[in-house]
């Protein structure tokens, strides 16, 4: 078997903001931790650089295997490593930035690879749309963080692996639309609640409550982000415009997919989701959204404020792209992955499926030879190797 060597690094960058939403030093210095993964002895010019937004990726079975494979891979994670709360989209772009500037100054790799798993397949093509192209110079909510001055490296090939479309369409997806007023959010609507027994609205649900459903999911999202918007002005009128505030989202693991295995059918097992019984993630700790900002929703949940959605971001670059779907997968639906595809507004773009293989390929790990295959063969076929 091949021996990996890991690098654990550091990256460090400096930003100018009055706002601050981790924890670290007061000079505006940036921390970005990095692992570098190699198979020892296999030189190579070319890297794979994985990111998330909220990292923690370095150990996945499907990251692993590629440097088996002989690719050299870095795993960069941002500054909300673990933890979402307040996480800003933009800084994230700002710290896949920092890191594939270093790793081409540090390393000396001439070619750059985007690895967009999962979360990071849009964090991916919302960096290459801004490094190709960059023209945001506000976050969502207005506050000034200019990416047209951050001299963002466009990376050479986007790989989207077991990716969704993006974090605010997925939570909206998501989202339990029987909840109407944010301030009682266990009083719930029956006939939009699919965990209620009550409900006359049973699996598999006719197009009608689908289309009803899906607006009310829209709905809720576009509700929170209006009272969001009026929390921020409240406190630009209050004369402390770089206040924030922190909310708890209920209710946001409700997909009409894991109660309906007709909905965008898959081989994934029916009646769960990637974090278990969905009636008890639906109001669980780790829900998507549980604990956020008022700047945080804004630019990472907010369906129509968030500029980080994979398919409007996808149209506007011009690099290759692979889009790999895992059929088994709970998280990222194909859907999801056809919706990727057909967004990237040119011809070279690839759609591959790994049939049977679930999101983490900890299950059925006998298929990562597949997907690190297609992955290899679609570099190859580039010229990225």
């Amino acid at each position: 078997m091949t021996r990996l060597q890991r690098t654990p690094y550091l990256v460090l960058h400096k930003e100018q903001t009055p706002l601050k939403e981790v924890y670290g030093s007061s000079d505006g210095t940036v921390v970005v931790e990095c692992m570098r993964i190699v198979p020892e002895g296999l030189p190579s010019k070319m890297a794979i650089v994985f990111s998330h937004p909220i990292g923690g990726g370095a150990f996945l079975p499907l990251v692993n295997a590629l440097a088996r494979a002989g690719h050299h891979v870095i795993y960069a994670n941002t500054r909300y490593r673990g933890n979402d709360t307040a996480l800003i989209m933009e800084k994230c772009v700002a710290d896949l930035g920092a890191c594939l500037r270093d790793a081409r100054k540090r390393f000396g790799y001439e070619q750059l690879v985007l690895g967009g798993w999962s979360g990071g397949g849009s964090l991916s093509l919302f960096y290459q749309d801004q490094a190709e192209a960059p023209h945001l110079t506000h976050t969502p909510a207005g506050d000034p963080y200019d990416l047209t001055q951050m001299d963002l490296l466009p990376a050479d090939g986007v790989m989207l692996l077991a990716a969704h479309v993006s974090r605010a369409a997925t939570l909206t997806e998501w989202m339990d639309p029987s909840i109407t007023d944010e301030s009682k959010p266990f009083e719930r609507q029956r006939d939009l609640n699919i965990y209620d027994p009550d409900n006359p609205n049973k699996p598999p649900y006719d197009d009608a409550y689908v289309e009803r459903y899906r607006s009310a999911q829209r709905d809720r999202n576009h509700r929170i982000t209006s009272w969001v918007r009026d929390q921020l002005r409240a406190l630009t009128l209050s004369g402390t415009p770089q206040a924030e505030r922190a909310f708890c989202v209920h209710g946001t693991m409700a997909d009409l997919r894991w109660t309906d295995p007709t909905q965008d059918p898959s081989d994934r097992r029916p009646y769960t989701c990637y974090l278990g019984e969905p009636v008890l993630a639906n109001d669980g700790p780790v829900g998507l959204s549980r604990f956020t900002t008022l700047r945080s929703w804004m630019s990472q949940w907010s369906l129509e404020a968030s500029a980080a959605h994979g398919e409007k971001n996808a149209e506007r670059i011009s690099c290759p792209v692979l889009v790999l779907n895992n059929t088994a997968d709970l998280a990222c639906t194909p859907s999801h992955a056809r919706r990727l595809f057909n967004a990237v507004g040119h011809d070279r773009k690839e759609l591959h499926h790994v049939q049977g293989a679930d999101h983490y390929y900890i299950e059925r790990a006998d298929l990562l030879p597949e997907a690190v295959d297609i992955c290899s063969d679609w570099l190859r076929r580039q010229g990225f190797c």
